[in-house]
């Protein structure tokens, strides 16, 4: 078996991810979100690469069914009903109804991963039942690619560092992975924060850009390590839980 991760710093091609189980991650803020909105009973998100294709697709609910979502330059798109701030995204929010989703990094990132085998989206948040969630989807043999979303076609050191700790995660125990290049930068670059990973806030550019613009308890709630044990799982494009059927 072999893990590969891409740094975010060039585009996916689909052979990167073909017939492989793949992760995508966005930490700041995406996964997180949807990790959020998911635990918080939202029915799915369903992400798309722009505001105006978002807009479009409502049109086909009754308004009360569905909140457009996301953010363009950190701030939420003008007549959408929520940001891309996880702490939006409360029950009272979310519960029940169809989340349509667009963001600058993280719904480009997934719509890049049409052809995988399966497909699951990752933050810190839900680290752990990802990795679980990976390994039960690898038992029918299969390769895996890790995806980093990057911020704005650049590396970013927080999905960096969530992407070395889920490869760790995944390998452990077997004996037959093999690490590509970057599965290797990943686990090489996460092995400071092993024992904690607040410390990325004052490191990651991404971080700090968040917090100068008064998103500090966001970049806050993204660190926060296996707060949902929920993985998500982006099928017939659709973000829902792990294991349950996609609608509509």
């Amino acid at each position: 078996m072999r893990i590969d991760v891409l740094l975010g710093e060039a585009p996916v091609a689909p052979a990167d991810v073909a017939d492989r189980v793949v992760v995508v991650i966005d930490v700041l803020r995406a996964a997180t979100t949807v990790a959020t909105a998911l635990a918080n009973g939202a029915r799915a998100v369903i992400p798309f690469e722009t505001i105006e294709e978002t807009v479009m697709r409502a049109k086909a609910y009754a308004r009360g069914e569905v909140q457009l979502a996301g953010e363009r330059r950190m701030v939420r798109p003008e007549s959408f009903d929520l940001g891309n701030s996880p702490l939006e995204y409360t029950a009272e929010a979310v519960s029940g109804r169809t989340i349509l989703y667009s963001t600058t990094n993280g719904t480009a990132a997934l719509t890049s991963a049409q052809g995988a085998r399966s497909c699951f989206f990752a933050a810190f948040v839900n680290a752990a039942a990802t990795v679980a969630a990976v390994r039960e989807a690898l038992n029918d043999g299969a390769d895996v690619t890790v995806v980093c979303a990057g911020h704005e076609r650049h590396l970013a050191l927080e999905d960096v560092v969530c992407a070395g700790r889920l490869v760790r995660g995944i390998a452990e125990g077997r004996h037959d992975v093999v690490r590509g290049d970057g599965a290797r930068v990943a686990e090489a670059v996460e092995r400071p924060f092993v024992g904690g990973i607040a410390s990325v806030a004052f490191e990651a550019a991404h971080a700090r850009s968040l917090a100068a613009n008064g998103f500090e308890a966001d970049v806050q709630a993204c660190l926060s390590l296996d707060r949902f044990d929920v993985a998500v799982r982006y099928h017939d494009r659709q973000l829902q839980l792990a294991g349950v059927t996609a609608s509509r």
